[in-house]
């Protein structure tokens, strides 16, 4: 199985998987890593274990649909059977979705339906929830609205901010990316 990361951060999500795939514990290739900032950490992570990336930037108030047509574009040519969304800070639209012809995954620090968006950690604990964690959906044309294909629970605890807690979901998110990618890998879970 070929996938292709997207990402938009430090790309710690990124890390956890080519590490299983270097110590033989994930079965797949890393065709390219993408992003929307170009230099950003998980493109950095990317270029140091010598895997192909991309830059396709959004300038501030460029044209969503001819970006979407670039990004989509830009996947294709590394002919991915699978394009992992993970610490990408765009949405995707139709143009991507339609266009891109393989199923698309994200993860989210946060366990669907509740706390959608970019700001899930934050509303969590606004909300008073004593148990958050995280999930790995598909993409559809909602804002983490697409079916839930994996999610693992994370306590919260008494006198958590939101960077502790966030570290904590985050370790669970890299756990739960990998073996949900080894099921997609292995056959035992299907996708799209």
């Amino acid at each position: 199985m070929r996938i292709v990361v997207l990402v938009s951060g430090s790309g710690t999500n990124l890390q956890a998987v080519i590490d299983a795939v270097h110590e033989g514990r994930l079965d797949l290739e890393i065709a390219a890593v993408g992003t929307d900032v170009p230099g950003c950490g998980g493109v950095q992570r990317a270029e140091s274990a010598g895997i192909p990336t991309f830059a396709v930037p959004l300038t501030k108030g460029g044209d969503r649909s001819a970006w979407n047509r670039e990004l989509c574009a830009a996947v294709q040519q590394h002919g991915p059977d699978l394009v992992v969304s993970s610490g990408f800070m765009r949405i995707l639209g139709a143009e991507f979705l339609q266009g891109v012809g393989v199923p698309i995954i994200n993860t989210h620090p946060a366990l669907l339906p509740s706390f959608p968006g970019a700001h899930a950690v934050r509303d969590a604990l606004a909300h008073g929830v004593r148990i958050t964690g995280c999930t790995v959906h598909q993409v559809d044309a909602g804002v983490d609205t697409g079916p839930i294909i994996a999610q693992e629970a994370v306590q919260v605890r008494p006198g958590d901010d939101q960077d502790s807690l966030h570290e904590r979901i985050k370790a669970a998110e890299r756990r739960l990316l990998v073996h949900t990618l080894s099921e997609i890998a292995g056959g035992t879970l299907s996708v799209g």
